[in-house]
């Protein structure tokens, strides 16, 4: 089951009240939305924008109430909007992190811990939208091209060594499972090395996650669209799973706040507390952060 991260916060950051309007940029199974939802009775509506076709189709047949369910990337979010006839927006959210369900049961190669097609496409189904593969990139990239992305979106210090590996045994045989990429991570490191609590091929299936959905560029692109559409005194909440997203986040919140066009109101980043840690592993990792804005471009 997945659950929704840092939650509390946020609903503190949005601050939805009755009959405004607010659009889920991430909806997957509902978790932040319907919170949202009852905070915004009678008439509040969510735009929930959902990239995976089948999560969107599962969500929509629960018939939430006051949900608009699309099935769509949030690169396209002032489109969305547009063509829903939604607004005014008092609020926007995204939760950038993988879900459960994409790791647990997707089936397309999200997780090292099964036995799964080197997919990794959030969907597989929009495929004018979205065609590469990480198998696609691991079985035709060249060496350089491969540890590049290992280097910079996984951040992985062996990167030359497993871009080298893969190129060595994609030669004799494509690599076209996960199980497989990870003998060949493994392999990647010196005998020396000690492995720590992570699991060793954790920066690497990062690394192509990010490559194959384009998932910076992404993020790069709807933060303005979000901007624009928001109603003065609107709020931008993003929750961010990695240094790379909250880098992005930063840089843009602070450069629009110098410009006076938005007020960051997290001086740092919201982390979970000790409890939902504990409960939660996928929240150990969340940084949020929140601005309000002042102008209505």
């Amino acid at each position: 089951m997945h659950i929704p991260v840092l939650i509390n916060e946020v609903i503190q950051y949005l601050d939805p009240k009755n009959n405004q309007n607010f659009v889920d940029c991430t909806l997957g199974f509902a978790g932040h939305s319907k919170v949202i939802l009852e905070r915004i009775k009678p008439n509040g509506k969510v735009l929930g924008i959902e990239w995976d076709g089948e999560v969107c189709q599962k969500i929509a047949g629960e018939g939430i109430e006051r949900l608009i369910a699309v099935n769509d990337s949030y690169t396209n979010l002032k489109e969305i909007a547009k063509r829903e006839s939604f607004g005014p927006v008092s609020g926007i959210l995204l939760d950038l992190g993988i879900s459960s369900w994409d790791l647990e049961q997707s089936g397309r190669g999200f997780s090292f811990q099964e036995d799964e097609p080197l997919d990794m496409r959030f969907n597989n189904q929009l495929s004018i939208i979205n065609s590469l593969t990480a198998q696609e990139i691991i079985n035709e990239w060249s060496e350089e091209e491969i540890a590049k992305i290992l280097a910079e979106y996984g951040q992985e210090r062996f990167a030359r060594n497993i871009a080298k590996n893969i190129v060595d045994t994609r030669y004799r045989q494509p690599i076209e499972t996960t199980f497989q990429l990870v003998e060949v991570i493994r392999k990647s490191f010196p005998r020396s090395y000690k492995f720590g609590r992570a699991h060793f091929a954790t920066k690497t299936f990062q690394a192509l996650r990010i490559a194959t959905n384009n998932e910076l560029a992404n993020l790069q692109n709807v933060l303005p669209q979000a901007m624009e559409l928001l109603a003065p005194g609107g709020r931008l909440v993003v929750i961010s799973f990695h240094s790379l997203e909250d880098r992005i986040v930063k840089n843009f919140f602070r450069e629009q706040q110098k410009q006076n066009n938005l007020q960051i109101i997290t001086k740092k980043p919201v982390v979970a507390g000790s409890a939902e840690a504990r409960d939660n592993s996928r929240a150990c990792s969340a940084k949020l952060r929140a601005a309000k804005l002042i102008i209505n471009n």
